[in-house]
């Protein structure tokens, strides 16, 4: 049987042993806190979860941060670009980022995609000038985006796209010429957005065409004072209407609403909008912008109507009452007659009549916050059968009438201009014609006759319009009456038988004489 020896190991070597394994974890420890965690960078300021690296001149982001932190502060440094690769590190709890007060002239598809659970982005006071579509698209949470002070004149329609939470934008002092109505209507629209501000732009004027189709509780955060809007009666009964229901953008910002006259260019002397009316808008244009908000609704006589409580309050919980013309309530879960009132506020006409014909009030209450409003919507039933029957039978009359004017006048002109002429040999009759034109104008004259020169009597003979009834033809040999269409042998006797021009008064004698003339023997 044989053994075997062992050496015993003395306690001194048995602790430098136990030593430097202890080194070795303790250095790869850190190595791996190190490279999971990261270190608090030395231009940096950390506090728990926060992390300020502001005014520190930096061109770029440090790659030693720690992964669990939710803000981070970039403001005041150098950062030109955000590409894909700006951000080196995936910071998942990040939830707060402001790179503010930089040098950023774009922004790339994908910069966002290690940082995609961030609610507060400020890129404000940077130098960008456009924005393409799309460079939000991976911040799917994303609340509140700041853009203001910065140089944008263009925004694609799809460069919000994708961040469906987005609440509130600010793009004031900028440089835009379009509101953006792309953000509430259209593929790309943001359901959620309360707050719009574009104050301090380059816009001339809004779509109102567009407007309408807004809700309320859009409008009332939309914020356009400081731009240099053309005077428009539109645009100012939409303010008013605005100012009168108490939105915050625009009562706040009263005396900032101006404007300018589109002939006005080289010296443009601003206007207030809001202000005692002075561009001196008529009720009609204000009336017809009201009509183009939604507030007047036309319906036919039998017809379903549905009519929207356009009300800004827009919380869970708020309760809607209509009050009809005639004073009667009606809430949701009653219906009265043909009315019914849905629980989101819409109220509904089953089959209109001309009795629905009023004012209608929407009263929403929300007891929760302790705000109410009040919308008035008027409401016009007519019957397009007998409206057009109507306006037919007012066009037949018209029509009638104005036929009869237009066959007077032609006869009238015909009876002036297309008259026969009593002679076929015009040359013959000459000194018969200016004898009886002297004649018919001391007819219709009770002045004397102008005598005209010998010379000038034949110049004038033809230039005098005479209105004769026609009468009977006189017996043979009675004188005075005169014949519409005497035959040839009365002619050629008067001319045979009066060899020189009667003058005007022996004209005017032998006229208004009754007694026959008889000739000489």
């Amino acid at each position: 049987m044989s053994s075997v020896w062992h050496p015993i190991s003395s306690p001194d070597s048995i602790r430098k042993v136990n030593c430097k394994k202890l080194v070795c974890l303790l250095v790869f420890a850190i190595s791996v806190c190190c490279g999971v965690s990261g270190m608090c960078p030395a231009a940096c300021i950390c506090a728990s979860d926060i992390v300020s690296c502001t005014g520190k001149n930096l061109s770029r982001v440090p790659s030693t941060l720690f992964k669990h932190i939710k803000r981070l502060d970039l403001s005041h440094n150098r950062i030109g670009v955000l590409d894909h690769d700006w951000m080196p590190i995936v910071l998942e709890k990040l939830n707060t980022l402001i790179v503010s007060h930089n040098s950023i002239i774009s922004i790339s598809t994908g910069s966002f995609s290690v940082i995609s659970n961030v609610r507060y982005l400020d890129l404000s006071s940077n130098n960008l000038k456009s924005l393409g579509s799309p460079v939000f698209q991976e911040l799917r949470v994303l609340e509140v985006l700041l853009l203001y002070n910065n140089h944008i004149a263009q925004i694609d329609s799809a460069a919000f796209g994708g961040i469906y939470k987005l609440q509130k934008l600010y793009l004031s002092y900028n440089a835009l010429s379009q509101f953006p109505i792309e953000l509430y209507i259209g593929k790309h629209k943001l359901s959620e957005l309360v707050l719009l501000d574009i104050s301090y732009n380059r816009i001339r004027s809004i779509p109102i065409q567009f407007i309408s189709l807004v809700p309320a509780k859009h409008l009332s955060g939309i914020y356009l004072h400081g731009n240099p809007f053309y005077c428009d009666c539109t645009l100012y009964s939409i303010l008013s209407f605005w100012y009168l229901r108490h939105f915050s953008s625009v009562e706040d910002f009263k005396t900032e609403y101006t404007c300018v006259l589109r002939s006005d260019h080289k010296s443009p002397h601003k206007l207030p909008l809001l202000q005692d009316n002075s561009l001196n808008c008529s009720e009609s244009t204000i009336n017809g912008s009201f009509h183009a908000l939604g507030f007047v609704h036309e319906a036919q006589v039998g017809e379903r109507l549905i009519v929207h409580c356009d009300t800004k309050i827009s919380d869970p919980g708020t309760n809607f009452v209509w009050i009809s013309p005639d004073n009667q309530f009606l809430e949701p879960d009653k219906t009265t007659e043909h009315f019914r009132v849905f629980h989101n506020g819409s109220l509904e006409i089953e089959e209109a009549q001309y009795e629905d014909t009023g004012l209608y009030s929407c009263i929403a209450i929300n007891k929760k916050r302790l705000l109410n409003e009040t919308i008035e919507v008027r409401i016009n039933v007519s019957n397009f059968t007998v409206d057009r029957f109507q306006s037919h039978e007012t066009f037949n009359t018209a029509f009638t009438t104005l036929a009869a004017c237009v066959a007077s006048i032609i006869l009238v002109l015909l009876y002036l201009y297309l008259t026969p002429c009593p002679c076929r040999c015009k040359s013959k009759g000459r000194k018969r014609k200016l004898n009886q034109s002297n004649t018919h104008a001391s007819i219709l004259t009770s002045n004397p006759p102008v005598e005209f020169p010998a010379d000038e009597k034949k110049a004038s003979t033809g230039k005098r319009v005479v209105f004769l009834e026609p009468v009977k033809e006189p017996k043979p040999g009675q004188n005075g009456k005169v014949l519409m269409f005497p035959n040839e042998n009365i002619i050629a006797e008067s001319i045979l038988k009066t060899p020189r021009i009667k003058s005007d008064s022996d004209s005017m004698n032998s006229v208004f004489s009754d007694t026959p003339f008889m000739p000489p023997s």
